[in-house]
């Protein structure tokens, strides 16, 4: 199972970053970075996946935060003809727009919620999770605005994200892939079965 997506992470490169003069070892995917190029194959991969677990029926829209979990999510929509709202890091100023703060091991800044109302029923995807800092920021906003959560999917696993969203807020996220990633390279570590 996943059996694209998992071969496609140990080919990917890994390179030398550096973050508040620290060095780690950064993978690069294009699931999470659009580098070099996405695999048709690979998205439909992903989304027959997420289908298949079941939390696609009764839903309102899927939601993602930009910028990388919008294939994933536009590949889903395709496929269920469930529409899709992209959480964005621009504000709007639309009616109803709301804002949160979101901080990750990475970034911090803010992100725009439009086109959600009280009682929408969604399902959460993304590429990446490694400290769940923007996740957790978003679901408890989405818990304030009475919007109901069917589940959330990210696609790479990196870190204790999961595990920690699920301590904080009682929501269970799917990791379809967990990996590790050293200067030699990206090994799967779990995951989904």
């Amino acid at each position: 199972m996943l059996e694209k997506l998992k071969k496609s992470l140990e080919e990917a490169p890994v390179i030398q970053k550096q973050n508040g003069g620290q060095t780690y070892s950064y993978f690069i995917h294009p699931i999470s970075d659009g580098i070099p190029q996405t695999d048709p194959a690979v998205l439909e991969e992903i989304a027959d996946y997420i289908i298949s677990d079941g939390k696609t029926g009764g839903i309102d829209k899927i939601i993602t935060v930009e910028a990388m979990g919008i294939p994933i999510a536009t590949a889903l929509s395709l496929k269920t003809g469930i529409p899709v709202s992209v959480i964005r890091k621009r504000e709007y100023g639309l009616d109803g727009e709301v804002a949160l703060s979101q901080s990750t091991g990475y970034s911090k800044g803010s992100l725009y919620i439009n086109g959600l109302k009280k009682g929408d029923c969604v399902l959460i995807v993304d590429d990446v999770i490694s400290t769940g800092g923007t996740l957790l920021s978003l679901l408890k906003t989405l818990d304030g605005m009475g919007i109901i959560i069917a589940g959330v999917y990210c696609v790479i696993g990196r870190g204790g994200g999961a595990k920690i969203l699920k301590e904080k807020t009682g929501v269970a996220v799917t990791v379809l892939v967990d990996i590790d990633v050293t200067p030699n390279g990206v090994t799967v570590v779990g995951g989904v079965k």
